[in-house]
């Protein structure tokens, strides 16, 4: 893959899932010629990979707070994800 475009790169996760659906919805309407829309494909696997590596960073800073036996808030640590 390319570069990843700067427009995208400093997108947050709402504006590029915002684009990436919009990108969809184009596609699946089928209204775009044949350039447009491999046009659009590309962009959105761009706005697709953002989004992903937008989430795992969120992810890897979540983290999971540990009550002790009187339910107080003890300590945290990272929050185990199922894959």
């Amino acid at each position: 893959m390319s570069k990843m475009p700067d427009d995208i790169s400093a997108m947050n996760f709402e504006d590029a899932m915002a684009a990436l659906e919009e990108i969809v919805s184009k596609l699946e309407a089928g209204s775009a010629p044949l350039e447009a829309s491999i046009d659009l494909y590309t962009r959105g696997t761009f706005l697709k990979a953002h989004c992903e590596a937008k989430l795992t960073s969120a992810q890897a800073r979540i983290e999971k707070i540990n009550v002790d036996g009187s339910g107080n808030a003890a300590s945290t640590s990272a929050l185990d994800v199922e894959e």
